[in-house]
């Protein structure tokens, strides 16, 4: 079907009417932590990108203000004002009501990212308030909303104007709801990562970046033309590079790909995908098809030139890929997700179309750039060496009998076989870890006690690492394998606790524990994280014994202030600087206890930004470290 320039109310369709998005908005950007706070930005950004992919937007202007609203313009058409035919205006449809919009017309827009028409009226339900300008046929036209029901009264059935302009565009600010956000400060790292990422998958578009807050105040620019190419470069600025970056670009059946990677000297793979400009996190069949062909052209090309002799076994998927950063990016015209927030994509054609150009492109380069095909060959064959000799280890390591103890017996088993309702908690030290065997739930409560801080990963060596007694010890007691980038043995479905509870002091030397143990499942067990099974446990700070009443639990020091402000007479107050200050009986109530205790649950957002600050806070290098921590010190909290 040919796509039209016309975008005017008949545009418009309608799904069904907007419900129960303030009752439960996890459903829809979710959740209403930080996360999915910035996520109400994104939404209305992709709007503004989808109307840049269908041609008619070259400029993007996002601004966090000092009243902690946010204001999204852009030059594209505008959204139609005129009166649809359910009886309103299409603008005031397209923010009220659940799947309006004209992503369901592929005469409107031939791909989009918010392909359920949802993004516009779930941020409005969401806001106290929105205020939105509509600059098309020669007016700027208002509205005005609180809690996503307008409240500007129609002029003649039509929208009230501000006066006349020459230009196009729509321009929308929204303040979030504090009664639905747990925080309502935007963070000004996320967005600016989102937004450049944006602008390397659009090269011909430009986003202006204002932070109008006088804390964080900063103006930026994006633009880059390289695109996706720029985006490898950028990923790989700091490290050792084999080759040049890469890059082709295809169609099969309406899908457009493109593919942009380079090898680097490291051991581990970074494989990004996007669809319609939305970051999958979770990838999905359009990495599915691309690995799958990249692994066969690979393994051919060995074979042809003599790397694998006939009775050698093919290089595996990840041997190939070992050194590998790598954006993956389709335009598909009918995407399916999983989930609103679209972390991964779900069509089987995207699938065919990735491994059909992977297929045909490659070749092309490779064939006339033998010596760049030598370099990444000689890193598969490098990776496929080291895989065989850790093998042995690794299996005799891993081949213990199911829920065996390390060699110090000192993991404390649940008794529970069923994986979905236990959960394990790595304690530091043999004190709070005697504490917390004695406090916990045997029925489906683990124990697991570290000593002291485990190896730092990101500095270490694979055959460190695997004969580190402490990892060692995590490894066994998870049950799914270990993934160490050129041999992946992780298989989550294994997983023997659907929660990994890491429980650390609340102090300086217990948050570089948590973060030691982080990195270590974020570069070689990621699934357990996307797939949020890692927990942060939240033991309290303070425990005020009131001379009358009650005595309570505060959790943080902004708890403490409270309790001082509407607490009436003396109470004394008990400081715990160590999980071991704790009896069973208080572990219980404040840490343990499913119904009491305070989680937090570990996400990653943005893969390369975690990618990075991973890097950079646990590498090597000093300086950039220091200049993070210097441009961050407002964010700490200090242990006093």
């Amino acid at each position: 079907m040919t796509q039209k320039n016309s975008y005017d109310a008949e545009s418009i369709s309608v799904l069904e009417g907007l419900e129960a998005v303030r009752k439960r908005p996890g459903m829809y950007i979710g959740s209403t932590s930080r996360k999915g706070l910035n996520h109400l930005i994104y939404e209305i950004v992709d709007n503004s990108v989808d109307e840049h992919l269908a041609g008619f937007c070259g400029r993007i202007h996002v601004s966090l203000n000092k009243d902690g609203s946010a204001t999204i313009e852009d030059d594209g058409r505008g959204v139609p004002v005129d009166m649809h035919e359910k009886g309103m205006p299409a603008e005031r449809l397209v923010f009220t009501t659940l799947h309006a919009g004209g992503k369901f017309d592929d005469s409107v827009y031939k791909t989009s990212g918010g392909l359920h028409g949802v993004g516009s009226s779930v941020v409005n339900a969401l806001s106290a308030w929105m205020d939105v300008q509509i600059s098309r046929d020669g007016h700027i036209f208002h509205d005005h909303f609180k809690q996503g029901i307008p409240d500007l009264p129609l002029e003649n059935g039509m929208l009230p104007t501000l006066g006349k302009t020459r230009k196009t565009g729509t321009k929308i600010t929204f303040l979030p709801d504090d009664s639905i956000f747990d925080r309502t400060d935007f963070k000004e790292e996320e967005i600016k990562s989102r937004l450049h990422e944006t602008a390397y998958l659009n090269p011909e578009l430009t986003i202006i970046y204002d932070d109008l807050r006088p804390e964080t105040a900063e103006h930026l620019e994006f633009h880059e033309p390289d695109g996706i190419i720029g985006f490898v470069k950028d990923m790989n600025k700091n490290k050792e590079h084999v080759c040049d970056v890469i890059y082709y670009k295809g169609e099969s059946e309406g899908i457009t790909m493109e593919a942009a990677f380079q090898y680097v000297n490291e051991f581990h793979e970074n494989v990004l995908g996007f669809c319609n400009n939305i970051y999958n996190a979770e990838g999905g069949t359009h990495i599915t098809g691309f690995k799958t062909a990249f692994t066969t052209v690979m393994n051919s090309y060995a074979r042809e030139l003599g790397i694998l002799k006939e009775k050698d076994s093919n290089f595996t998927g990840a041997d190939i890929r070992n050194g590998m950063t790598a954006i993956i990016s389709i335009k598909h015209p009918a995407p399916r997700f999983e989930g609103q927030t679209k972390t991964k994509l779900d069509n089987q054609d995207a699938s065919k179309a990735a491994s059909k150009i992977t297929g045909e492109e490659l070749p092309r380069y490779f064939d006339k750039n033998l010596d760049t095909l030598k370099n990444v060959l000689s890193c598969a064959e490098k990776a496929a060496k080291i895989r065989k000799t850790e093998e042995k280890a690794k299996t005799n390591m891993l081949s213990r009998p199911k829920y065996s103890f390390d060699s110090n017996g000192k993991l404390a088993n649940c008794e529970s076989r069923d994986a979905s309702r236990c959960e394990i908690f790595i304690v530091e030290g043999d004190s709070a870890g005697g504490t917390a065997k004695t406090a916990r739930n045997r029925e489906f409560q683990a124990i697991l006690p570290i000593r002291g801080k485990i190896l730092n990963v990101e500095k270490a060596s694979i055959d460190k690492i695997l004969a580190n007694a402490e990892i060692k010890s995590m490894i066994n007691a998870f049950g799914c394998g270990f993934s160490e980038g050129y041999g992946n043995d992780f298989d989550i479905s294994k997983l023997r606790y659907d929660k990994i509870i890491i429980m650390a002091d609340a102090d300086v030397d217990g948050a570089h524990i948590s973060t030691l143990l982080l990195t270590l499942f974020y570069r070689f067990m990621p699934e357990l994280i996307y797939e949020g099974h890692v927990y942060i446990a939240m033991p309290p700070l303070y425990k005020a014994m009131p001379s009358r009443g009650k005595e309570e639990y505060l959790y943080d020091d902004k708890a403490l202030e409270r309790y001082r402000r509407t607490h009436k007479g003396p109470f004394t107050l008990q400081r715990y600087k160590g999980l071991g200050e704790m009896d069973a009986k208080q572990l219980w109530e404040t840490t343990l206890d499913p119904e009491t205790r305070v989680l937090k649950q570990v996400e990653i957002e943005d893969a390369r930004m975690a990618s990075d600050v991973t890097d950079l806070l646990m590498g090597n290098d000093v300086a950039p470290r220091k200049a993070f921590i210097y441009r961050h010190a407002q964010d700490a909290q200090l242990d006093i």
